[in-house]
């Protein structure tokens, strides 16, 4: 693992590092903040899943995470969206290929090579923050934005237990039902419906609940709400199910970091009182 970069933040250590992925076959990039506290002891962990066509740097420049995640105490871990490099496949598309891993296991060519996004956040990259960072990975949560909110989503239910809370920002629900998800199935995972439920939040909740409340914001005027987000699915799968959910659709709001700016520190509060409980 090489340092590419570093700053102080807020009392922290805002770094980004690179290194070998064995799992993706890529150099990967990360991005990590540290509170203060972790140069008394190590402390628990939030993993923020970025969306379409993002990087690590997305949600590091542009939310303010670092103010809360100080004053609570919380490493925050922010992943790359895919594998990336020339040898590895893409697409002339922005949302499907590089930049749009879906936090799946492809496997059809010639992806499946490469997306694996979703051992890559579970398996290697833990190991990378366990051995280098002041990180308490007895305590673990996630969220995420848009793609990677279905990211988190999926994550958190198909690992009960893993994640003590999981919370999403204009997350896509139901990806098997709507344009960005069926596509990138489809090209990731092939034609077989059955294949693509194994990473659709409203099918997995049907099978599995998580004991922990999962809280959603959601832009009303979001322009993706109605064809790529329908949240109402989630809500209505939730409530059959038995899921605890806190669903707040925002009025006024787009699919925007100034939505997730907005609404960022309640996000991490949420996950603080779980992980610090």
């Amino acid at each position: 693992m090489q340092t590419v970069s570093e700053w102080t933040c807020f009392g922290g250590d805002l770094s980004v590092h690179e290194h070998e992925s064995e799992t993706l076959g890529c150099d990967m990039r990360f991005a990590v903040f540290e509170p203060p506290q972790t140069a008394e002891e190590p402390v628990p962990v939030l993993w923020y899943l970025s969306g379409l066509t993002c990087t690590w740097a997305n949600v590091m420049e542009k939310s303010g995470l670092q103010r809360k995640a100080s004053e609570l105490g919380v490493i925050i871990v922010a992943p790359d969206t895919s594998p990336r490099g020339k040898d590895v496949p893409d697409d002339e598309a922005y949302d499907f290929g590089q930049g749009a891993g879906f936090y799946l296991t492809a496997t059809e060519d010639p992806w499946s090579k490469h997306f694996k996004m979703d051992q890559y956040v579970m398996e290697e990259l833990p190991s990378i923050i366990r051995s280098n960072f002041a990180a308490d990975m007895r305590r673990q949560s996630i969220f995420g934005h848009s793609m990677g909110g279905h990211g988190a989503l999926t994550l958190a239910l198909k690992n009960p237990g893993h994640f003590r809370s999981v919370s999403a920002f204009a997350p896509i629900v139901a990806p098997s039902q709507v344009p960005w998800g069926q596509k990138a199935f489809k090209g990731y995972l092939g034609d077989d419906e059955a294949a693509w439920k194994e990473y659709d939040a409203c099918e997995l909740v049907k099978q599995q609940q998580l004991e922990t409340t999962i809280l959603i914001d959601q832009g009303e005027d979001d322009q993706f709400l109605e064809e790529q987000l329908q949240p109402r699915l989630f809500e209505e799968a939730c409530r059959e199910a038995g899921q605890p959910l806190a669903i707040r659709m925002r009025p006024g709001y787009d699919h925007s970091y100034y939505f997730i700016a907005t609404f960022m520190d309640d996000h991490i509060m949420h996950h603080a009182k779980a992980l610090y409980a």
